[in-house]
């Protein structure tokens, strides 16, 4: 990487659009895992809740966020993957491996030929995640069930693709033909 300037050296545009498409990619992917079993389920047949929302609120599940529940009944925080009636434990690494790739074609683009300045560059897949994450926050609760605001863009929308997005970039630029 070319040591002119923090603009020249991290490639932000890349960057913000490799988050945005690992962010949507791991939605679609929540979505052809879950989104039948979620249409089936008594949430799906005796709610007006839409599908895309529920698997929303699966995919921020996938993160470690957990789903807030504001019913007298069945209220409180809970996660939708794992357990005796979750889905696959798989969707947990669903996020992981797509930031990883991110990070690692980030990298490459990049020209990374070091792993430290490489992962500078790999940490850029906040900007397009983040903000992904911070709409998914506004569009996918409903009245009474939400993802959790905070854990949903500190954890989903800024950790994950910046520890990520980081070490794919970092195993890019480790691995350059260069270095």
């Amino acid at each position: 990487m070319p040591a002119n300037g923090i603009r020249d050296q991290v490639p932000f545009g890349v960057g913000a659009a490799a988050g945005a498409a690992s962010w949507v990619l791991g939605y679609l992917c929540t979505y052809v895992i879950t989104s039948s079993d979620i249409q089936n389920s008594l949430i799906g047949q005796f709610t007006d809740i839409p599908t895309w929302k529920a698997v929303g609120w699966v995919f921020f599940n996938a993160h470690f966020v957990d789903t807030v529940v504001d019913l007298p009944v069945i209220g409180g925080a809970t996660n939708f993957v794992g357990g005796d009636e979750g889905f696959t434990v798989l969707l947990y690494v669903v996020p992981p491996l797509l930031l990883l790739a991110a990070g690692l074609a980030v990298g490459r683009y990049a020209g990374a030929t070091d792993a430290a300045s490489a992962a500078v560059g790999g940490a850029s897949l906040v900007v397009g995640y983040g903000l992904l994450s911070v709409v998914g926050v506004f569009a996918f609760p409903t009245e009474n069930v939400s993802p959790d605001p905070v854990t949903a863009v500190l954890l989903a929308g800024v950790v994950y693709p910046v520890v990520f997005g980081a070490i794919g970039a970092a195993v890019a630029g480790a691995t350059s033909s260069e270095s």
